[in-house]
């Protein structure tokens, strides 16, 4: 082999190994960002989230469950039961409240004692080409209490709150069924309920 016939193969053989290596590198970059993205995906959570609101910690969720149960109780009281002093139990419920942990602070009704004894899950299906007018229409039954959009077989799942079972009967039959765009309703009376008391805690990675 000639002087000149080495030389242009080793140009071929140098040209041919960036070629290689220009293929591997888009799957390196590839697998960088993906570990990337995984790892700043998995602590958004623990970041993000603590940006946003600073850090929470375990007696910010005690005092969120117990507020979740009696949002009436007193701070000495509520110091007392999570054994927290009550000048911070005081201040972290104000930067629970400004940070939007806490909506707002209410009362639950006993519906029974004001003779609300019928209470019942309505299921609609309606022509989504009036879904607005339908909602809004709802909202001014005075029965209605909650409407959620839903998958599944029904479009709409409506709580309703009545007297008696006439009552229940009337609303939904003559007011709900005679709505514009609603195409069917199905029922469900409500025979017992069961309420689980939320504990709040923080969830470890």
């Amino acid at each position: 082999m000639s002087e000149t016939d080495s030389f242009t193969k080793k140009q071929e053989i140098s040209r041919r190994k960036p070629q290689r290596e220009l293929k591997i590198l888009p799957l390196f970059l590839q697998s960088l960002i993906n570990y990337i993205y995984n790892l700043l995906y998995f602590n958004e959570y623990h970041i993000g989230i603590e940006r946003y609101m600073g850090k929470i910690d375990d007696i910010d969720m005690k005092i969120l469950s117990e507020l979740s149960k009696d949002a009436s109780i007193s701070v000495p009281r509520l110091s007392k039961k999570i054994n927290v002093n009550s000048s911070v139990v005081y201040s972290r419920i104000k930067r629970l409240a400004k940070r939007q942990l806490i909506k707002r602070f209410t009362i639950e009704v006993n519906d029974d004692i004001l003779g609300y004894n019928v209470s019942a899950l309505v299921g609609l299906n309606i022509d989504s080409k009036y879904r607005e007018e339908i909602l809004e229409q709802m909202l001014k039954l005075d029965s209605v209490r909650e409407i959620y959009e839903v998958t599944g077989r029904f479009d709409l799942i409506v709580k309703v709150k009545a007297h008696t079972l006439d009552e229940l009967h009337e609303t939904v039959s003559a007011k709900m069924g005679r709505i514009g765009g609603v195409l069917h309703t199905e029922t469900f009376i409500e025979m017992r309920r069961r309420e689980r008391e939320m504990a709040y805690a923080l969830q470890l990675a």
